[in-house]
């Protein structure tokens, strides 16, 4: 998604504890199976590719696997549908785990971490990472 998180492990709100950092890396890695506040962003996109644009036809919470889950996990494969993501997002991930770049900020960066990561992309759906006026 555009918050680029992973099953829905979106970017935590940026209040009270986190108002001014994102959690360490250590901190992000304890959640565990959980029901989860969609990012708004997260929310948008969802309506904008499922609910024909309606953000209210859109569940405000999901339940999500967790970091601890994900680890457990022998392999991590990614799928990029490109379709519905943007393209710079795409690379932007792809760019942080290569270069093991981890922020909590950007949540799919914390698999950089994880032993065996695997990107899988629908090269129609790359995009080109240029400006538009609309």
């Amino acid at each position: 998604g555009d918050t680029k998180h992973w099953a829905f492990n979106d970017p935590v709100k940026r209040e009270g504890k986190y108002k001014d950092n994102p959690p360490s890396l250590e901190e992000y890695k304890k959640l565990t199976t959980r029901v989860v506040d969609l990012h708004p962003i997260t929310c948008m996109q969802n309506a904008r590719t499922s609910a024909g644009g309606v953000v209210t036809g859109i569940p405000s919470q999901a339940l999500t696997v967790g970091p601890v889950q994900t680890w457990q996990a022998e392999k991590v494969s990614i799928w990029q549908a490109g379709v519905h993501d943007n393209p710079f997002g795409q690379r932007l991930t792809a760019l942080m785990i290569g270069k093991k770049i981890i922020d909590s900020a950007v949540p799919m960066s914390l698999l950089a971490d994880h032993p065996n990561v695997q990107f899988n992309y629908y090269r129609g759906g790359l995009g080109t990472c240029g400006t538009e006026m609309h």
